[in-house]
């Protein structure tokens, strides 16, 4: 079994690292492929990347992402981008015989006017929120395609879909990082720039009203079960990865849980002028308590002070 990871050096790929170094299995080879191997909107470059590596298996995480206003402002390039990163991995992946793909979606694919909670029968029940439909529609055709590939050759390619990811290794640049990840790095800034000015006296700027909703699932977490997804769940449906509902927190109780993290002494306010976004997204993991009922998820205040202690850490590395 030889696992090639696309997009292996981000996020999600660094907590598959961690989590396979720790189980250490002898019978799996896995290659954590990143940009510097391929550019995988190339065609050419992503056949090449296969023909070397020869994977079994592939776990598909590469993706244009970025946080809302990232997206709200380049709707057209996510779309683009994705599309053809998606079809050049599933296409080449068809030509190269692998036995199975696991591609990494997002709860954004879900329609924006639905009903609560979210399960896998609902991504196409109609569009998405306006404010990421390049890169949500981009997402929601690799579960079509799944489905094609299925029907007309009997691949067994499959898809996840994880709530709003979160941990060592994210990616802290301004406009371009989500949520957690981009509060992490601007709070870091607002305690260290200024010495001069009592951190009492600091007042740390939540974007928005502070009031959506959201699950955030720890990246070490959605590994695991990403890992369990490769190995055990044989079905081309998709399925949601996500902490259970009543683990839902607000953005507020998000920036609260980081200010304590860094046992920040300065004042919380809201900028009510910045969006909000879509102002919840919550979904069902019944599919997966299904299978897995008795696991357990890191807790998100445990999660959120290894985060920040992760970027205190690796200040002078981290994508920032």
């Amino acid at each position: 079994m030889k696992v090639l990871v696309t997009g292996g050096t981000g996020l999600v790929g660094k907590a598959l690292q961690t989590v396979i170094k720790n189980q250490g299995r002898q019978e799996e080879e896995w290659y954590f492929a990143g940009s510097k191997d391929a550019d995988l909107t190339n065609l050419a470059a992503t056949q090449a990347l296969f023909a070397r590596e020869k994977p079994t298996h592939v776990i598909h995480l590469a993706a244009m992402v970025g946080g809302l206003f990232h997206n709200m402002n380049n709707n057209l390039d996510f779309l683009r981008n994705n599309l053809l990163i998606n079809d050049n991995v599933l296409q080449t992946a068809h030509e190269q015989g692998c036995v199975k793909v696991v591609s990494c979606l997002s709860t954004c694919i879900f329609p924006d006017k639905t009903t609560y909670p979210i399960s896998e029968t609902m991504v196409h029940n109609g569009p998405p929120h306006p404010s990421n439909y390049g890169y949500s529609y981009a997402k929601r055709l690799i579960d079509v395609q799944n489905h094609a590939y299925h029907d007309k050759y009997g691949r067994m390619y499959t898809s996840v879909i994880p709530c709003n990811i979160f941990g060592p290794h994210d990616n802290y640049k301004p406009e371009v990082s989500h949520v957690i990840p981009g509060m992490i790095n601007r709070m870091h800034r607002l305690i260290t720039e200024n010495p001069e000015v009592p951190e009492i006296e600091k007042v740390f700027t939540i974007f928005g009203s502070g009031m959506p909703l959201r699950q955030f699932i720890y990246s070490l977490d959605l590994a695991e079960l990403m890992i369990w997804v490769l190995r055990s769940y044989d079905s081309v449906e998709p399925i949601i990865l996500s902490v259970d509902e009543c683990q839902e927190v607000t953005i507020f109780e998000v920036a609260s849980a980081i200010a304590e993290a860094f046992h920040f002494k300065g004042k919380l306010v809201c900028d009510t002028t910045k969006a909000d976004g879509q102002y919840k997204k919550t979904a069902s993991n019944a599919k997966l308590r299904s299978h897995l009922p008795d696991y357990l998820f890191t807790d998100f205040e445990i999660a959120i002070k290894a985060s920040v202690q992760w970027y205190k850490d690796n200040y002078n590395e981290a994508r920032k």
